[in-house]
């Protein structure tokens, strides 16, 4: 079918043994990616989770926060895993405490507030 046939060719610059340096070789590019994802992917992630832990564990009476469904209200009553959101004069609905999604402008502690 071909005019000539196709030889098998050794490589010249390849160690007789394989060695370490040979494996070394191989794995080097898998850490680099390795090392890449963490600098590009999960460390900024981890960055921004702490700063929205802290941004929860901050939320006080008065704050007027965005939801993560985009409702806009005031806090009226801060508990432990669970906020009170007036979303409307008179309207309040509880909302669970992970689902602030950010805090527009912060609201100055009330005098009886126990949690600042």
């Amino acid at each position: 079918m071909f005019a000539t046939p196709a030889y098998a060719q050794t490589a010249a610059g390849a160690p007789a043994g394989g060695g370490i340096e040979a494996m070394l070789l191989q794995i080097a590019p898998l850490v680099g990616l390795f090392v890449l994802f963490y600098f590009l992917l999960i460390r900024p992630q981890q960055k921004r989770m702490k700063q929205h832990q802290a941004m929860l564990a901050a939320l006080k009476r008065n704050d007027v926060v965005v939801l993560a469904s985009g409702v806009v209200g005031k806090i009226v009553r801060v508990e432990d895993a669970e906020v009170g959101v007036e979303i409307a004069q008179g309207v309040t609905v509880k909302v669970v405490r992970s689902m602030v999604s950010s805090v527009r402008s912060r609201g100055e502690t009330a005098a009886n507030d126990a949690k600042a």
